[in-house]
């Protein structure tokens, strides 16, 4: 919202160029005293003292009271231009994968400890703060789905939940693509009032728990109208898991500040990924970088477009009770003086 002030009716405000003129008059026009003196030079005296001291300062206070008249009536107002988004946006369901071959470390740069979660969470928060007019959610899911996030406009709050996040949090292991992906397109069916519905996927891994098989479960999205954009992240060769707290989703170093490894993981089969996304009519990527990764969620911003509306319109404070207020109140003032102190006798 952008304010400033104006006046309604400037043009009124030219009024004031005759005060002075009128000033000026009066002071050529004025009456005497009418009183009489034994001498001229106390007339003189005592008439110079009564003109200065009466006639200029009620006078003044007469002419700043119509000033300020003259004011009140050219409308002095504050001016409030408002500008409202009218979005329709994507509502979108975020669903992430936090197995604990998330924490692999294959896809950052050399000598870098970044897990597979953790650049997928980084570039996850740089989307998510690229469409301020689209509902998001986010589900979190291992071996069950989890709702980290309902479907809201409050990115902020969304970001929050995320960073709360990690390796180990989610205690039943394996990686349940099929449950998390309904729970995902059951969430977009609650939204009565939604115009396009998507459902964003990232896996390092192959269905292996849950009660709903992918496919299925890619199905029932489809059937609500929602696409499916799935995104298969990691190396494709074997890479080791290191060790990490499961309490804390931190990285475990050897004595000499090294990582620690542990089992061996195989790459996995990303076809029933890409078996989704055609039957929901979205799309099937891979990832094994971070510019990849981001490259991809940059791809899909552009894909799916949020129609943004800009509403303009203007209100209005008025200001005019205040010069109104002022010159009552001096005109009180200046009707005290004339009839005490300043008291003129004819």
């Amino acid at each position: 919202m952008n304010s400033h002030f104006q006046f309604q009716y400037p043009w009124l405000l030219a009024l004031l160029a005759l005060l002075p003129v009128y000033a000026f008059l009066h002071g050529r026009m004025g009456k005497s005293s009418a009183l009489r003196f034994a001498s001229a030079d106390i007339a003189r005296a005592v008439g110079g003292v009564a003109r200065s001291a009466a006639g200029r300062l009620l006078v003044f206070m007469r002419l700043l009271v119509v000033a300020l008249c003259v004011v009140a009536l050219a409308g002095p107002r504050i001016v409030n231009d408002h500008t409202e988004t009218e979005a329709s946006g994507v509502d979108i369901m975020l669903v992430l994968d936090l197995s604990w071959s998330m924490m692999s470390l294959d896809m950052g740069g050399q000598n870098e400890e970044s897990s597979r979660f953790g650049i997928a969470s980084s570039v996850l928060e740089d989307f998510i703060h690229r469409r301020p007019n689209d509902r998001m959610g986010l589900i979190a899911f291992s071996g069950v789905p989890y709702l980290a996030s309902p479907l809201t406009l409050n990115h902020d709050w969304l970001v929050e939940n995320l960073h709360r996040l990690h390796i180990g949090i989610i205690r039943e292991l394996g990686t349940a693509i099929g449950d998390a992906t309904a729970a995902a397109a059951k969430r977009l069916r609650m939204l009565k009032d939604s115009k396009s519905r998507i459902i964003i996927l990232l896996t390092d891994g192959d269905n292996n728990q849950g009660e709903i098989e992918p496919v299925p479960a890619a199905q029932i999205a489809a059937a609500i109208g929602s696409k499916i954009y799935t995104i298969g992240i990691g190396i494709e060769e074997p890479c080791r898991l290191p060790a990490f707290d499961t309490s804390t989703g931190k990285l475990k170093h050897g004595p000499n500040g090294e990582i620690i490894p542990t089992i061996t993981l195989q790459p996995a089969n990303y076809t029933v990924l890409g078996d989704m996304a055609r039957l929901s009519h979205g799309k099937f990527y891979r990832a094994t970088n971070r510019r990849e990764l981001q490259n991809i969620y940059n791809e899909i911003d552009r894909l799916e477009k949020t129609e943004v509306k800009l509403r303009r319109y203007t209100t209005f404070t008025p200001l005019f009770q205040w010069p109104l207020l002022a010159a009552f109140s001096l005109l009180l003032i200046e009707l005290v003086f004339a009839n005490t102190r300043y008291r003129r006798v004819p």
